[in-house]
């Protein structure tokens, strides 16, 4: 396999597939990231931790539609193309 354009695309495309499937309750919960630590008062810095999870939290709502559009023309051109 080619070291190509196509593929770099579709590697960020499985990454964000990765963290949109992410379960709040059932993964990220037993890593001790869930919603019930809170993201720190207003002025405060928050954590990595925090900032990751609110970073996760932005990609399940925004990429929710365009992951299903990209992932279904994906498909289509693995099906046409091989």
């Amino acid at each position: 396999m080619a070291f190509t354009l196509y593929t770099l695309i579709q590697t960020a495309i499985l990454c964000v597939n990765a963290v949109a499937v992410l379960h709040e309750e059932r993964f990220l919960s037993k890593i001790g990231w869930s919603a019930q630590h809170g993201t720190g008062g207003f002025g405060d810095d928050p954590s990595i931790n925090a900032q990751l999870l609110i970073l996760i939290r932005s990609v399940k709502t925004v990429m929710r539609v365009p992951l299903i559009l990209v992932n279904s023309v994906c498909i289509v051109l693995l099906l046409l193309f091989g």
